[in-house]
């Protein structure tokens, strides 16, 4: 179907809903690179009006990537729920920013109608949408999960503990795990990108964390970021899983990209759920996206980075995941050029995401090719609290010497705490406290108070860290 919008003489026409969404998208280098985004100012305003004329049955009816070749297609239509989209089926996009805004679309009423929301309803509206407007929304919207404690609660921000290191060294990655919990981080995950797929490597490190968890009975959950075939080998093999990782991205081809179907999601999300490790919950879970990561894989079907990108966020709620997160400005300048563009994305990301049920924090971060440097991620950290993130990362110095990017660090998430009042996870602050870690107001107390932790650590740890 054709689109057309007038803007005096001038009649900007659009050959499909795809491009509408693609053209009406803020300018960010990928989507150019792709030859999808609007070409003047002019343009992207004139889609974004046509875009807020369009009924959101439209997303139902239109496509933009076709049932019959793409299984993420099939997964959004199949699974829409429609009796929580009769809430909203009579608005336009236009029409449900306003409602998003109001004070009608409270946290109870947008819980309701989020399976009703498909990834490119959401992906619509926040183009019709201020950075403002997305804080405020995603403000409302919670997702809460558990697995040994619970990630997501209003006023609560968990910390990914990543003690990565560049050639596995076990003394380097405990000293970094302990440096960590002793600032408080860990409660989201302690989750190491490992930097080798060797199997006894990989199976040494899951004894390492679940040595530590069990030692001092730290209501937290580990992972190991290795491809999700490796997670389920470690399974078979007895290895400690909790969590099971994988990237994921909002098209099929995209996927067999990384090696996955959802299938394959499945199985392993299964196989983790045998084990039966959880306490306080059973989602075992953790997925990583980024926008970008469908073009690069020369996937993207000439559909705008964004809505690629809240595409995948069907795959995870799919799968009911413990953890998500956009690793935002990861990929690199070719997709997210600068600071300015990083920012929107994070704050597009996380709304969608939260939108659609998905309990969605955010690797605040770039890569040093990049036109950002650390005073952007404080104001992308610091506008993601506010707006309700699930969770950031905690990393010595916010430098990963493995992967050799920049993004938060464990003081990071102390000055979020502070400033914003926000808390960890509610059975890991109670942790913290009879630790000594930290004191009755939720205030970190200096190393030497949490004596009774470094005095009862394993030698072989000690020394290592």
């Amino acid at each position: 179907m054709t689109y057309r919008y007038s803007v005096g003489a001038q009649t900007y026409q659009f050959a499909d809903l795809k491009e509408v969404l693609a053209k009406a998208t803020p300018a960010r280098s990928g989507d150019y690179l792709a030859g999808v985004a609007a070409e003047t100012y002019a343009e992207r305003m004139a889609a974004r009006m046509c875009l807020a004329e369009i009924p959101l049955k439209t997303f139902l009816e239109e496509l933009i990537i076709p049932y019959e070749t793409d299984e993420v297609t099939r997964l959004i239509v199949d699974t829409h729920d429609k009796q929580a989209f009769a809430e909203i089926s009579h608005l336009t996009v236009g029409d449900f920013r306003d409602w998003l805004l109001s004070d009608i679309a409270d946290s109870a009423t947008l819980k309701r109608v989020s399976t009703g929301v498909t990834p490119e309803m959401a992906a619509a509206v926040s183009k019709l949408m201020r950075n403002q407007d997305l804080i405020l929304v995603a403000k409302k919207c919670h997702v809460t999960t558990s697995f040994r404690n619970t990630i997501g609660l209003p006023g609560h921000i968990s910390v990914r503990l990543q003690p990565n290191h560049p050639i596995d060294d076990m003394r380097g990655i405990a000293a970094s795990m302990l440096d960590g919990l002793l600032y408080g981080a860990g409660d989201a995950v302690i989750g190491i990108n490992p930097a080798t797929d060797s199997i006894p490597m990989l199976m040494d490190l899951y004894y390492l964390v679940d040595e530590v968890i069990n030692q001092y009975e730290i209501p937290t959950q580990s992972c190991i970021l290795t491809h999700v075939t490796n997670q389920i080998q470690l399974i078979e093999r007895g290895a400690p899983v909790d969590l099971v990782f994988q990237s994921i991205a909002g098209t099929e081809k995209a996927n067999k990209s990384f090696g996955i179907d959802i299938a394959l999601l499945k199985e392993a999300q299964s196989a983790a759920h045998s084990l039966k490790r959880g306490t306080v919950g059973n989602n075992v879970m953790y997925f990583e996206t980024g926008q970008g990561s469908a073009l690069s894989a020369n996937a993207n079907y000439g559909v705008d980075q964004q809505t690629c990108e809240a595409r995948a966020y069907a795959v995870a709620r799919h799968l009911s995941p413990l953890l998500t997160n956009t690793v935002v400005g990861f990929i690199g300048p070719e997709y997210l050029y600068d600071g300015k563009q990083i920012i929107r994305a994070g704050l597009e990301d996380h709304f969608c995401g939260k939108l659609l049920g998905v309990p969605l924090g955010c690797d605040v971060c770039y890569t040093n090719h990049a036109e950002a440097d650390q005073d952007d991620m404080d104001t992308l950290m610091t506008l993601l609290a506010t707006a309700g993130l699930t969770f950031i990362m905690g990393i010595p110095g916010a430098d990963d010497i493995m992967l050799n990017y920049q993004t938060t660090s464990f003081h990071d998430a102390l000055y979020l705490r502070k400033v914003l009042g926000l808390r960890p996870a509610p059975e890991f602050e109670a942790w913290l406290k009879k630790m000594h870690i930290m004191d009755a107001s939720g205030q970190v107390q200096p190393i030497e108070q949490a004596h009774h932790m470094l005095q009862n650590m394993p030698k072989h740890l000690l020394s290592a860290a």
